[in-house]
């Protein structure tokens, strides 16, 4: 595994979702599962991501931490939150 290669590796390869862990590879950013998996070719249960994200960290990659979770009860960003008493506020004179 090199810095040159693991670029090579992943060049036809398209991102899972990314729910835990990810790393930059390029322009894309992936699941460190499915990294580990190409570049060593092993089934994914053979390592953790723990052990991706160091060696992808000293080969100089950008890696990143799960993805945040809005708390319940909160709109996400492209949802709103219902109009009061089902409709559209009107203001009464």
């Amino acid at each position: 595994m090199t810095r040159n290669g693991v670029p090579a590796s992943m060049k036809d390869v398209t991102p899972a979702l990314v729910t835990g862990e990810s790393v930059t590879v390029g322009r894309r950013r992936y699941p460190v599962g499915q990294v580990g998996q190409i570049i060593t070719g092993q089934d994914r249960r053979d390592f953790t991501g723990g052990e991706v994200v160091r060696a992808m960290t000293r080969l100089g990659f950008t890696c990143h931490k799960r993805p945040g979770t809005a708390p319940a009860g909160v709109p996400a960003p492209l949802q709103t939150a219902p109009a009061p008493f089902g409709g559209a506020a009107s203001l009464e004179v």
